[in-house]
């Protein structure tokens, strides 16, 4: 019974049940009439008034519960279609159909703020990728364009509504929908060529996923850095080359005017020779300087094999003969790395710190830990620590040391960039001296 009856509409079962409902009284009364002493005109007007009413009733009782109902769905339709300007009133204040128009109006309101600040958001959204200058694109499942900002619009040479629609491969994006990122790519378009950084993530608009493409053009930056890079080689150079040619040109201008006579007495013989002899040292501190950058500039590529980490800080700690390094033994750990680069960049960093040490009298120890498939090496001194400006440390040629060449931590940190890893210089933070922190990973894919 009840699978016939729920096929029934709900406004017809509600006139079925009101009908019901009135039946036994209909009923008794209709007996009473039609058996008691009354005349047939009686009767039959009572029993069309009876019978009228409750007809009447039924219909006004299910406009009364299906108008309601009706209200409702009009205002969620409406709703539905992001009208918000439908109000329900008429239920008066108090009362369950009161409560559910109330209810119904609250969550008109909540919709439509929510439909406002969406709308404010995207507003948002849209002027910032307008204005910002990374060239964004987003991509459906088929790999076809859906949406772009100016910049991107720039970077292909065309309008949105041209290339809306257009697959990847044939605006030539199609290789940076997949392999890693981050990563560095090159590219030629009509409005840009050059290295790029390729960012990916997964949005979705109306419950669909779309693969949002983010490209920073690196060549800008990449100029400013190499300018800055010049200047600075400039002038380093400049001061080195300075510094050695003021006292030669000096001494020969001296020489120069001694040569002239005609016999030059014994004293004056040994200047001759002790200005010869400072021309030649600064020659050689020349050359030995013009030697160091061309080390620097030519930094071959890393050859990667397995490196024995304990092995090879046994190795650098033993070259050392000036102090006995202590030595922390961490974990056994292999790591894919070129041996011979980062055995000289371990000896430059121990070397620094025994320089240091010696200072002070104090001690150096060399340590190694692996955290998150990184390998850390730590080499600490009891030295007098870092300089406050540190900035300069890893300049190249830049040195605090009488004598020194001002490029082996330049060298150290381009052997650890090479290795896909850091070097780090910082104050012990449990005492004097200083620390020197190599982070690389210990696998990689290759060089």
């Amino acid at each position: 019974m009840s699978g016939w009856w729920e096929r029934i509409p709900h406004d017809h079962r509600i006139v079925v049940l009101a009908l019901l409902a009135a039946l036994p009284g209909i009923a008794i009364s209709l007996a009473f009439l039609w058996m008691g002493p009354y005349s047939a005109g009686l009767r039959w007007g009572v029993t069309v008034f009876l019978l009228g009413g409750w007809a009447g009733f039924t219909y006004a009782l299910r406009a009364r519960v299906v108008r309601p109902l009706q209200t409702l769905s009009n205002m969620l339709a409406a709703l539905r279609e992001g009208d918000f300007s439908i109000r329900v009133r008429g239920a008066g204040s108090s009362g369950a159909l009161a409560l559910t128009y109330a209810e119904a109006n609250a969550l008109e309101e909540v919709l439509r703020e929510q439909r406002l600040g969406a709308v404010e958001a995207t507003a948002l959204l849209r002027k910032v990728l307008e204005e910002v200058d990374l060239a964004v694109f987003a991509f459906d499942e088929s790999e076809t364009l859906r949406l772009l900002n100016r910049a991107g619009e720039a970077l292909l040479g065309q309008p949105s509504e041209r290339v809306i629609g257009t697959p990847a491969a044939d605006l030539r994006l199609q290789e940076t929908l997949s392999g890693i990122a981050p990563r560095t790519l090159e590219l030629n378009h009509p409005g840009g060529t050059g290295l790029w950084e390729l960012r990916r993530t997964v949005v979705r608009q109306e419950g669909h996923p779309l693969r949002l493409i983010i490209l920073s053009d690196l060549s800008r930056a990449l100029r400013e850095e190499e300018r800055q890079a010049w200047k600075r080689i400039i002038r380093v150079l400049s001061h080195e080359i300075n510094n050695s040619l003021a006292p030669i040109k000096s001494i020969a201008g001296s020489l120069q005017s001694l040569t002239r006579r005609a016999s030059l007495p014994p004293d004056l013989v040994e200047d001759v020779e002790s200005g010869l002899k400072v021309i030649a040292g600064r020659a050689e501190s020349l050359g030995r300087f013009m030697a160091s950058y061309a080390q620097l500039a030519r930094l071959p590529e890393p050859r990667l094999a397995a490196v024995e980490v304990k092995a090879l800080v046994r190795r650098v700690v033993a070259i050392e003969t000036r102090l006995e390094v202590g030595v922390r033994t961490g974990p056994d750990v292999t790591v894919q790395a070129d041996a011979d680069q980062l055995e000289q960049l371990l000896i430059n960093l121990v070397r620094n710190a025994v320089d240091a040490a010696l200072e002070t009298k104090g001690r150096v120890d060399v340590s190694w830990s692996v955290t998150g498939g990184r390998l850390q090496v730590v080499v600490a001194d009891e030295g007098p620590g870092l300089p406050v400006d540190t900035g300069n440390l890893f300049v190249p040629f830049y040195t605090t040391k009488p004598g020194g060449s001002g490029i082996g931590l330049a060298l150290c940190r381009q052997i650890a960039e090479g290795h896909g890893g850091t070097l780090t210089l910082e104050n012990s933070s449990e005492g004097e001296g200083a620390r020197a922190r190599l982070t690389i990973p210990v696998e990689r894919d290759g060089p």
